[in-house]
């Protein structure tokens, strides 16, 4: 596929964001510690439904939402050395 014939709303996802993503914990409530990709997924969904946080935080807990109702959760076991 030619990159040129990407739909206006398609973006390709940086590497590094996706290796942040996959590290980046919880900073708060019960799940503190806990990185973004592992929280549960009705967890996620109620942050879906009552609003995302503001800042970079919301757009990661957005980010985990797609995935994690995608079924995409398997692409960060090769980012995530534990």
């Amino acid at each position: 596929m030619n990159t040129d014939d990407q739909s206006p709303g398609m973006q390709i996802p940086d590497a590094q964001y996706l290796i942040k993503l996959a590290h980046t914990k919880m900073p708060f409530g019960k799940y503190t510690g806990v990185r973004l990709v592992d929280l549960p997924e009705p967890y996620v969904i109620w942050f879906a439904q009552k609003g995302f946080p503001k800042g970079e935080l919301g757009e990661m807990l957005q980010n985990v939402y797609e995935i994690k109702i995608n079924g995409l959760e398997y692409l960060f076991k090769p980012l995530i050395n534990d």
